[in-house]
């Protein structure tokens, strides 16, 4: 379950970004929405759901690009670049994660989530130079974990490293006491582009903490950069295994979305290109590839129901950018719905998401604390976020307000005034002068 999520200097987000999914305090109504989580005898809530608002090149992508650039820096486990293919180039080429405006301040991550009964902070403080400038010599500056409340290690120009008993099940068998040469030799053997949590802390203190944390990025913390991802959805559902997730479950999905003419699903590729999976029409013994036969919106939402399955079935957190593209907005209703419905969501899943759609804006569906907007200075092009709970009362969020109707009239921002008239105005007058 995520809990927070920070980033700085992250492309336009200059200054810091607290991406919050704890309920705000004094925040009524609504409470299904809030999922409850425990560790040892302490108990912790969270918000089944957000949904993020802004305009056009406002950085609401940035917000996800930036939760799946940590994931993949924790799953790779150093901070220098990778290849692979992915539609999140900042993910993979970090030299285009620096603000464009000549900032070298260093980046900084920070998340907070809860799984297998712990309660995991990690963060990162990483200095990479200035926008695009990829022979920069890299280094991590801080790098710190905190398991229930207690640090595990902090790592600057020196190493800390605690063992506490909050975490004595974790720690390796080899280790009977800490002693001085451990630190010197994880610290020696420590480059300045490697993350110490998984080379230096994983192989000589703690493998299996390692392994909890690595594995919740890796198989919980869902991130869609681009909804029609594939790579994401074999990551997650494999369709080559022909499970439930994009057989029948697929077909009946589909049925309820409207396809009631044909079964869908997956056929696995040649022996050379064993990775690709496309999706199909299927129609008795006769395929047909699903691009020519569907519509874009039906081959969207058939790729993405089979990841809110998995995350609603191992109580992941399911990020998605633009996850109602070309789906109507009912559909995504009765999913976000799914999220609230205690008896479905039984592990704690979570569904965060983008949007233009205002039909989301609705005091019935989404508390304030989930609703999240996103807006950008003209003069700095830096972003701003802040939250709908985060107004006060008489800015007009009092339940039972019209949300969508306030954020048309700019009382929320996040919301920009467009008009291309003076545009094609131009236009037309430069066109007629020159054939005058």
């Amino acid at each position: 379950m995520l809990l927070e999520f920070r980033t700085k200097n992250y492309k336009s987000f200059s200054e810091e970004l607290r991406f919050s999914m704890t309920p705000a305090p004094k925040q009524k109504g609504l409470e299904y929405s809030i999922l409850t989580n425990s560790v040892g005898n302490k108990k912790y809530k969270g918000l089944c759901s957000a949904v993020i608002y802004g305009p056009n090149a406002s950085g609401k992508t940035n917000i996800i690009g930036a939760m799946d650039t940590l994931k993949a820096i924790v799953i790779r486990g150093n901070i220098d670049n990778a290849d692979v293919s992915s539609p999140n180039y900042a993910s993979a080429a970090l030299e285009l994660i620096p603000n464009c405006n000549g900032n070298s301040a260093p980046t900084e991550f920070l998340i907070r989530f809860i799984d297998v009964g712990l309660l995991i902070e990690y963060s990162i403080k990483i200095d990479l130079g200035t926008f695009l400038d990829r022979d920069y010599h890299r280094r991590i500056l801080e790098e710190k974990l905190i398991v229930n409340e207690k640090q595990i290690f902090f790592r600057s120009d020196t190493l800390e490293v605690s063992l506490p008993e909050t975490i004595r099940s974790y720690i390796n068998r080899s280790i009977r006491r800490k002693t001085p040469k451990m630190i010197e030799y994880a610290t020696d053997s420590l480059s300045d582009t490697e993350l110490f949590l998984t080379n230096g802390f994983k192989s000589i203190y703690a493998q299996k903490l390692a392994a909890v944390i690595t594995n919740w990025f890796n198989n919980k913390f869902i991130v869609v950069f681009h909804a029609e991802d594939m790579r994401v959805v074999r990551k997650f559902v494999d369709p080559k295994a022909n499970t439930v997730y994009v057989e029948k479950t697929l077909t009946d999905a589909a049925k309820a979305f409207g396809v009631t003419a044909n079964a869908l699903g997956y056929k696995p590729g040649g022996e050379k290109n064993e990775e690709d999976s496309e999706l199909y029409s299927i129609f008795g013994d006769k395929l047909l590839p699903a691009e020519v036969f569907e519509s874009y919106g039906t081959i969207r939402f058939i790729n993405e129901f089979p990841l809110v399955l998995y995350a609603l079935m191992n109580g992941g957190t399911l990020v998605v950018d633009e996850f109602d593209a070309s789906i109507h907005p009912m559909a995504l209703m009765n999913i976000i719905n799914i999220f609230h419905n205690d008896s479905l969501n039984k592990n704690c899943a979570q569904l965060i998401f983008n949007t233009h759609n205002p039909i989301f804006l609705d005091a019935s569906l989404l508390r304030r604390d989930e609703i999240k907007f996103v807006e950008r200075d003209e003069k700095t092009g830096n972003s701003i976020h802040y939250a709908l709970s985060d107004f006060r009362t008489a800015d007009g969020v009092r339940k039972g307000e019209d949300y969508m109707s306030n954020y048309f009239v700019s009382r929320y921002g996040a919301v920009r005034d467009i008009d291309f008239t003076p545009l094609l105005e131009n236009v037309i007058e430069n066109e007629e002068l020159a054939n005058a």
